[in-house]
């Protein structure tokens, strides 16, 4: 949300409407809202972060430029929005993100290949586009940069990439969004789709080892070395269900089989992981439409209806059945989580602007200070209002419900 000052005193009476924590906005606010409520949620949104953050790279409050996941999230909804309306200022937006983080060899200098941090793979992917549309080389070397680094990607013994190198030996369901769809689009763009089995095992493993067989949910990781604390010695899982992590697997699915032949072997397989999953969240969908942040746990004492794993199973859901991936009756569910946002964790100021509230704002397992994937830890990370990982996939979830 953006704030304003008052330049007179006809001006008094909006006083009351000053934001704390924001930029100031032009007076073109007084005669109008600056984000016009007859546009869709997803327009909506991009036109709120682009008013507080004019510069792509600012997102997430950054002050100057830096290779991230969460920027490259939102610049995939920038991308759908461009495509859907063809306004050239979000194309723009997208392109201002590629210009500022990658230098004029096409390399990245806040990108740390030796780190084998898969979260930094996703931040490429609006590069296909860019590539595509503008024949810019420094565009094609990035690319080629963060497909060389799933080739010697660290993994498990059965192949699965490691999250990151400090993570030895431990698959996280975030990560499978973070490689695997620039993994497939690469492959079947520049390599004729002869790695496509190898995208379908990361899936596998995690089907294998991280599925919780009395729900049918997931959990949020997984550490073959049974190493870490954390990790449940017999099964080697973390210990709780997070919404955001199983978002971020259900994004995957949904967007990985964009990349599929229909004749793939392994697209069935893919499909049928979407469904098994799509059934098993939708049993803990609450009444508002929304899921909670320890998802199987409800209105147990600190646990909180979260935004961004709500928006990813939205988009998910209606993805899925506007693909025909799913059965149409996850549309409804899709519309109704998406209602439960709108209803619930949005809320609008007098110039338009959108606020996504009650976002985790950021969770994970071990590492320095120690997360220990407990209940407590879940639900005691603190929330961030529009956090990226909340409003890009209110974009992605909006465009494809067409709100």
């Amino acid at each position: 949300m953006i704030s304003f000052s008052i330049k007179s005193i006809s001006l008094v009476l909006f006083g009351a409407l000053v934001l704390t924590g924001c930029k100031t906005i032009s007076k073109t606010a007084v005669n109008g809202m600056e984000v016009p409520a007859d546009k869709k949620w997803s327009e909506r949104m991009a036109l709120t972060l682009m008013k507080k953050y004019p510069e792509a790279y600012m997102l997430d409050d950054k002050t100057e430029p830096k290779w991230d996941y969460v920027h490259g999230l939102v610049m995939i909804g920038f991308e759908e929005l461009y495509a859907k309306t063809k306004n050239p200022a979000y194309f723009n937006y997208v392109k201002g993100y590629a210009d500022a983080t990658i230098d004029a060899k096409g390399n990245i200098p806040s990108y740390k290949f030796s780190s084998y941090n898969i979260d930094m793979i996703i931040a490429g992917h609006h590069l296909f586009d860019l590539y595509a549309k503008t024949k810019d080389n420094r565009y094609l070397t990035a690319l080629k940069t963060l497909r060389s680094q799933l080739d010697t990607q660290p993994r498990t013994s059965e192949g699965g990439f490691w999250h990151k190198k400090i993570y030895p030996n431990q698959m996280w369901l975030d990560g499978l969004y973070m490689g695997s769809p620039f993994y497939a689009r690469y492959n079947s763009t520049f390599e004729n789709g002869n790695k496509l089995d190898d995208v379908a095992l990361q899936f596998e493993l995690v089907q294998k080892n991280m599925v919780d067989p009395k729900t049918g949910l997931l959990f949020h990781g997984w550490d073959e070395s049974r190493e870490m604390p954390w990790a449940d010695q017999k099964t080697g899982n973390s210990p709780n269900f997070w919404s955001r992590s199983m978002g971020w697997y259900a994004m995957a699915l949904v967007d990985v089989l964009d990349y599929f032949p229909k004749d793939h072997p392994k697209r069935a397989e893919l499909i049928s992981y979407l469904n098994d999953l799509s059934k098993a969240i939708v049993k803990y969908q609450d009444a508002t439409g929304l899921w909670y942040q320890v998802t199987d746990q409800g209105t147990r004492e600190g646990n909180y209806l979260e935004a961004s794993g709500s928006s990813m199973f939205a988009y998910a859901l209606a993805k899925g059945a506007n693909k025909g991936y799913l059965p149409k009756t996850y549309k409804a569910a899709a519309n109704k989580a998406f209602d439960g946002l709108v209803k619930n964790l949005i809320t609008v100021s007098p110039e338009g602007y959108v606020t996504l509230t009650q976002v985790c704002a950021v969770a994970g397992l071990g590492g320095k200070p120690y997360r220990d994937g407990s209940y407590e830890y879940y639900v005691n990370e603190k929330k961030k209002d529009n956090d990226p990982k909340g409003t890009g996939p209110f974009i992605l979830a909006a465009l494809q419900l067409d709100r």
